[in-house]
């Protein structure tokens, strides 16, 4: 019974004590104690808001964003925010919970994607003010952008924005410091608080303590950045980016290191790391602690105090020491020659150290707590990194002596791939950012992580096509799975139809008979009108004709809707071939569905006395390209060639009337980075050529060649380095051209004719 007494006393002085507190709050807020009528209004309109708002921190919602904030005056805290310490109250407020909201927005919050479903996904750059200076890393941004086929100059029909203001480096002391960055993006007419514009950064703050801050208030725009913390990162809104320096290839950039079949898969040190330590000024603490695991033997971790003007100054006990065996290894020799390269943070969380390990097929070990790793998004860095904690670096050395060798080699291949994928360079960086935001926006289409992580990577899969794994050629061995048994044939025709005799006409009836091919396109580009259909010969396949300009060159690679089949054959009318030649051709592309397989091949070299790429036809026992009038590829390649390829290539294609042939080797071999393959072919067909060409071919045309050259030079500077890759290998029938009866041969014509 007493406990009973004691159990309501307690609930009844609880109950006054809650009455108690929500009349007092009432009472503070009460419109006769308010100080303005615009704010008794307001308050009468939303009397419950401040009410929340006084809410002990440990119920606010908002307490652990807005703890950093306390222990600031008005004056202080509006100064932090970049707000005028002269507003009003009321001004303040709504300025602070403006900089809330946008600490919580997400694509479907702070991101209007209705621009983009009206006019596609276009990214305009805004011109640079008057006197207006940027970074050569800046320039890289924007160039890629420009360059990209994502770019317009119009703005009515953008969907994203970037700034021409410089925002990478917003250290104060350095010297790419922009200042009034805040009156500048004020100015532009389309800022809009930020929205639907993105906003890249590599350095924020300044020393000693390098707060996130960028000095001005980036309101509803999405964030490129580099060293961002996961407190402070918005995800499925904001972007990690790599910590690049200005030196980073604007594109194509340096290959990994690892050399293919790379045995053993361990290496002499098993964990190296060389670079400084911070004896004033925030740091990382992990980087003092180094020598603790440091052996000399298979463990090789150096540190040198020798940075900054006054080092001497600062330097404790072990400055002369750690200096001393700093000097005795050389960095890239470290690199080049270690299983696990230790990555801790420096100054900020981000290191250059990353990408240096990733390209060097040296196996990050992150000591970064806190860091949302770059594109965290779509990678899964647990393929390609080992993630450790700063607090455990003692335990480093047994983890990572713990690891197989097997799961070695699948972490550095890893790093290869995504060095090459993602990283190699400025413009796949900012490639790769424009693609995850075009994946948010396009949900519906957006690639898996599986297409992210694993070759070719997303930036080579459009999603337009098809998000469908078993639609591109790439993923045909991992699935399990072989394209159908069937081809169409592409014949590009300019010359006009007057007789049964012609070549083309042959070649028809050749394909046609070939038992894999299902269907036959013929794209008219003759100046001369379509011939009535009793002109074109009998199949057993059906025939359709399409008429294309006559001036462009490049349709003969546009995916038309006609065309149903994985396997395409690409055909000049001239072509001479029999269907013995076309099924081996096929048969051979059925086991390699990624690359270009066919009969004519070329060859490029470097030329030292011209410092340039040079084009041969000349008969060798190495090849690079196989010419795509009578060559198998995949019809994804048809939807690449049209789409990811800029207008100004197609341009220049179009009005040479010359080189799409070799642009498509560049673009199959850049996304496999492996040769076409060449398969055998009659013994007349280099003497029916050079007959040809001594007519009425265009191989006959002086000026043909020196287009070529022309041609390849542009390529590759469009690449940023040259795709094609040497060959020396043949496919033949077996038993072709052996001593035995020819009735053993399954393709008998082919060394009949």
């Amino acid at each position: 019974m007493q406990a009973k007494k004691r159990y309501l006393l307690v609930s009844f002085g609880a109950w006054l004590l809650l009455l108690f507190y929500l009349g007092g709050a009432r009472f503070r807020h009460s419109p006769s104690h308010s100080s303005a009528g615009p704010v008794q209004n307001e308050l009468g309109a939303q009397a419950s808001a401040p009410i929340r708002r006084r809410w002990p921190a440990w119920l606010n919602p908002l307490s652990s964003s807005l703890s950093s904030e306390e222990g600031r005056s008005d004056g202080e805290e509006a100064t932090h925010r970049g707000l005028d310490p002269g507003l009003s109250p009321r001004q303040k407020r709504e300025m602070k919970a403006n900089v809330y909201k946008n600490r919580e927005c997400r694509m479907e919050t702070c991101f209007d994607s209705s621009l983009c479903q009206r006019n596609g996904f276009k990214v305009y750059v805004y011109p640079l003010q008057k006197g207006e200076k940027i970074s050569e890393s800046y320039q890289k941004i924007l160039t890629t952008i420009e360059d990209s086929r994502y770019y317009t100059s119009d703005p009515r029909q953008a969907c994203l924005f970037v700034l021409g203001i410089d925002t990478l480096d917003r250290d104060q002391l350095s010297f790419h410091y922009v200042h009034n960055v805040k009156a500048k993006i004020q100015s532009l007419p389309l800022w809009n608080d930020g929205r639907n514009h993105l906003i890249f950064n590599l350095y924020s703050g300044t020393w000693p303590d390098y707060t996130k801050d960028l000095g001005f208030d980036t309101g509803q725009a999405l964030l490129a950045q580099a060293s961002i913390s996961m407190d402070n990162f918005r995800s499925n809104f904001d972007i990690s980016l790599p910590l690049f320096s200005k030196e980073h290839a604007q594109k194509g950039g340096e290959r990994g290191w690892l050399l293919s079949n790379n045995v053993p898969p361990t290496r002499k040190y098993l964990l190296v790391f060389k670079g400084k330590r911070y004896l004033t000024g925030i740091g990382s603490e992990t980087r003092n602690a180094l020598y603790h695991v440091h052996n000399g033997e298979d463990i090789i971790l150096l540190t040198t105090c020798k940075h900054g003007k006054d080092w001497e100054r600062h330097k404790d006990a072990r400055c002369d020491q750690d200096n001393e065996e700093y000097e005795k290894f050389e960095y890239q020799e470290l690199l080049h020659n270690s299983s696990f390269c230790l990555v801790p943070r420096g100054r900020r969380l981000g290191s250059f150290r990353f990408l240096e390990a990733l390209q060097a097929a040296c196996i990050p070990v992150l000591l970064s707590n806190g860091w949302e790793l770059p594109f965290s998004e779509i990678i899964d860095w647990n393929k390609a990194a080992i993630i450790g904690d700063e607090r455990l670096l003692l335990q480093i050395p047994s983890i990572t002596r713990s690891i197989h060798h097997e799961k070695i080699m699948s972490l550095r291949q890893q790093t290869q791939f995504l060095w090459d994928a993602y990283f190699s360079s400025a413009k796949k960086i900012v490639l790769t950012t424009l693609e995850i935001i075009h994946d948010r926006i396009y949900s519906h289409i957006a690639r898996n992580k599986f297409i992210w992580n694993n070759s070719p990577g997303g930036l080579y899969i459009l999603p337009q096509y098809s998000t469908n794994l078993a639609a591109s050629p790439f993923y045909y061995l991992s699935l399990g799975i072989s394209p159908a048994e069937e081809f169409t044939a592409v014949i590009q025709a300019v010359s006009p139809l007057l007789s049964q005799s012609q070549p083309i006409v042959k070649l028809i009836l050749a394909v046609s008979r070939s038992k894999y091919c299902k269907q036959i396109v013929v794209l008219w580009n003759c100046d001369r009108p379509l011939p009535s259909k009793n002109k074109w010969p009998s199949t057993p396949v059906p025939i359709t004709v399409i008429e294309g300009e006559s001036k462009s060159m490049s349709n003969r690679f546009y995916p038309y809707d006609v065309i149903h089949t994985d396997a395409i054959l690409s055909l000049d009318e001239d072509t001479v071939l029999s269907n013995n030649e076309v099924d081996f051709a096929f048969i051979v592309w059925h086991s390699f569905p990624e690359r270009i397989v066919g009969y004519p091949a070329r060859s490029h070299y470097w030329d030292n006395s011209k410092a340039r790429w040079g084009y041969t036809s000349k008969w060798t026992n190495e090849y690079s390209m196989v010419l795509t009038g009578a060559a198998f590829y995949h019809r994804y390649y048809h939807y690449l060639y049209s789409y990811y390829l800029p207008a100004s290539l197609h341009n220049m294609i179009d009005q040479m009337t010359n080189c799409e042939d070799i642009l498509m080797n560049f673009l199959v071999s850049a996304i496999t980075k492996l040769p076409p393959i060449k398969v055998t072919q009659k013994k007349q067909y280099k003497e029916t050529m050079m007959l040809q060409g001594s007519k009425t071919s265009r191989w006959a045309d002086p000026d043909h060649f020196a287009q070529r050259q022309t041609c390849m030079n542009t390529f590759a500077s469009w690449f940023g380095f040259m795709p094609l890759i040497h060959s020396h290998m043949r496919l033949d029938p077996i038993l072709f051209k052996d001593q035995v009866s020819i009735l053993r041969k399954k393709y008998r014509e082919i060394e009949r004719l």
